[in-house]
This record gives structure tokens, sequence and C-alpha cells, in this order.
């Protein structure tokens, strides 16, 4: 009786990851020529059929019917994640219970967010040229993300970051700039060609913030639409706001962003709406377990939260930025790309890790299903 090919034969043929073949059944996501050749070699020599659990890694083909390329400028770093019961008051030790290395950086997270939620990414930034630089271009390149903007540095380590998670999947970070604070004006000139050819860019605050002010505006004369997650939070001043066309706070960067203390959904309406009156299209405040609050000059909305399991939330916001700037790429509405941006945070919220928890579209849209089927969402 002859044995059915599967997909993880044709991965261990080609020498690839899982992802990867199915990248290049569904025409999804970035595989390099010679890459896209070694699996559909592998397929024609083992006599491989797709089936649908193929299709669901990358979510099957898109219902849009066109999509806009991201591009993503920001943060790569390695994530040194330690597990505790709780974290250490000041002058204190205590004793973990876990240690994991984990690509990370929000830029890189947000990417790898964006591509398995079904967009078409390319990121640009600096990485060191230290043994980590390799771990962050390997993730991206398993989930789709095209590299070839990213720049190496000689002499200057990759970003890192320290990570405590407590028992209860709360977190505490410490982030090493390294290679990503060399980014500036000369990285901005670099990825003009490929602004003039995307549709969204999508920007965090974990490089200099004078290079991320000139990337919005060179976006804006193009006509890009411009997302910023205000990560790690800094002073931003009404005239740079007005340049945004999505904002994604979370409620502590919020709370920076507007001086009203975010405490649940009515303080998040207030803050998303001060942050339109400041000249923000759209403001999305990221509640976490409580779900999330969007503003735009004519309304407000609330999403609630999905109830799992969690884990670790080190990747919940990232989640969410990348898989609203994936459905958003499609043309989709507003209120579309926030529950579908809502659901990928909740899926990220219940595996560890960063790049790792980032959940597949086709996660994200059976999620999605199973709320509207058992709770009519």
């Amino acid at each position: 009786m002859k044995t059915e090919v599967t997909i993880k034969d044709v991965a261990r043929k080609a020498g690839v990851s899982i992802a990867t073949v199915s990248r290049v059944i569904n025409n999804t996501g970035y595989v390099s020529e010679s890459t896209r050749k070694r699996v559909e070699e592998a397929i024609a020599l083992l006599g491989y059929s797709p089936n649908p659990s193929a299709r669901i890694l990358s979510g099957g083909p898109s219902k849009a019917t066109s999509k806009k390329d991201i591009l993503v400028f920001g943060s790569l770093n390695v994530d040194f994640v330690v597990r505790t019961g709780r974290r250490p008051l000041p002058g204190e030790t205590v004793t973990g219970t876990g240690f994991s290395v984990h690509a990370g950086g929000k830029g890189a997270n947000q990417a790898v967010a964006a591509s398995k939620a079904g967009g078409r990414v390319s990121i640009a930034g600096k990485v060191g040229d230290d043994m980590f630089s390799g771990v962050l271009t390997r993730s991206l390149l398993d989930a789709g993300v095209r590299g070839d903007l990213l720049e190496r540095v000689p002499g200057i380590p990759t970003g890192c970051a320290f990570i405590t998670v407590d028992a209860g999947g709360e977190n505490s970070i410490i982030v090493v700039p390294g290679a990503n604070g060399l980014v500036g004006r000369e990285d901005v000139e670099r990825i003009l060609p490929a602004l003039d050819e995307c549709g969204i860019i999508l920007l965090q605050l974990e490089i200099p913030l004078d290079a991320v002010m000139l990337a919005v505006r060179e976006a804006k004369k193009r006509g890009v639409t411009v997302m910023l997650d205000p990560a790690p939070p800094v002073p931003l001043e009404p005239d740079f706001l007005s340049l945004i066309d999505y904002i994604t706070p979370n409620r502590h960067e919020a709370e920076f962003l507007t001086g009203i203390p975010v405490k649940g959904v009515d303080s998040a309406a207030e803050a998303a709406r001060k942050l339109i009156a400041q000249g923000v299209r759209c403001a999305a405040v990221k509640l976490g377990a409580e779900g999330v609050v969007y503003a735009t000059r004519s309304s407000v909305e609330y999403v609630p939260a999905h109830k799992v399991s969690v884990v670790d939330t080190t990747a919940a916001g990232d989640a969410f930025s990348g898989a609203m700037a994936a459905y958003l790429s499609e043309g989709r509405s507003l209120c579309e790309a926030v529950r579908f941006a809502n659901a990928a945070g909740a899926l990220a919220v219940t595996r560890e890790g960063a790049q790792p928890a980032m959940p597949w579209r086709g996660e994200i849209e059976k999620l999605i299903e199973w709320e509207e089927t058992f709770h009519g969402r």
C-alpha cells in the first residue's frame, strides 16, 4: 500500500521548514528563488498533492481582491526570557523557573506577525555582526518576511531585550538598542525606493525618533499609509501625530501620550478621542484582557477580548499591530481589521516568546469564526 506523501515529507526533502513549503504552495510571503526551486523540485519528485491542511498553515487563499506591500521600519532584537514565580523587588533575588532565547524586537515581531497574518512584508533596520543576528534573519525568513533591506553593522552588537515573565504571564523588559540605536537619515534614504512601492509603513519607537519622524514624512509625501505603535513611549508633538493614520498604543502608552489615566474602557475611549483631536486619523487603544477601544473622527467603538489561557503577554501588542496592518493592506474595513488584530493578540498570549507566538492567518480566522458561532460576535 502506497504511503501518502505529506507536507512534512516535502519539507524534509527540500531541507526547509513546513511554513516555507506552505508559502510556496500558496504563493504568500517571501521565499528566495533558490529555495522556491528546491521546494518545487521536492514536490515534483515526491508526487505531492497539497491538501487543505497544507493551506491552513498560511490561511489559504486570501479573500481580498488586492493587496499592498507592507514595509516595517524598526528594531530587531534577540530576546533573553527568564520565567519566574514573581518578579523581584529592588535589591531582591528570586529563583527562576526557566530560560529561553527568541528572535524579537518590536519591528521584527510586527513584521513576522503581519506576514503570518497574510501580508506581503519587508523589513528595514540594522543588526550587529555577532552570532545573534543569524537568529533574527532565520526567523524572519521562516515567516516569509523579506530581509534584503537589513544592514549588518560591523563591530556593533545586535539589539537585545531581557524579559522577565511572572507566573501570571505579565512581563518586565529591559532593552539594549545595540545596532538599532544607529538607525538614522541614511537608512531612510536607503529605503526610499521601497517606500515608492509599498502601501503601508509600520513603525515603532525602538529606533531613534529622528529616523522615525523622517520616514513618516517621506511616506506621507508618497501617499503611503502610516501606522505607528508608540512603544516605548516618548513625547510626540501634535504636528507629528497629524501625519499618523493609525496609532496603536497600549493603556500605558495612551496614558503617557494623552495624560489621561487609562483604567478601563471609558477612559481608553477618552484617551483615543484626545489622540484624534491631536490629528491622528484612527487610534486603537489596546487593553489586554479587556479588549480594545478604537476611535476615528466620527465614532468610538469597543471590541471585547477573547477568553484565553495566558502564558506570556510579551507578543500581544506586536501581534495586534502586525495583524491589523496585514488586514488593512488588503483593503479591509477598519472594523474588520481591528477584530482580526484583536484575535491575533489573544492567540499570541497563549504561547511563550515573541515571534514564535505569532499566529498564522488560518488560526486567527478560526478563532473569529468560533466566537461568532458560539458567542454571536
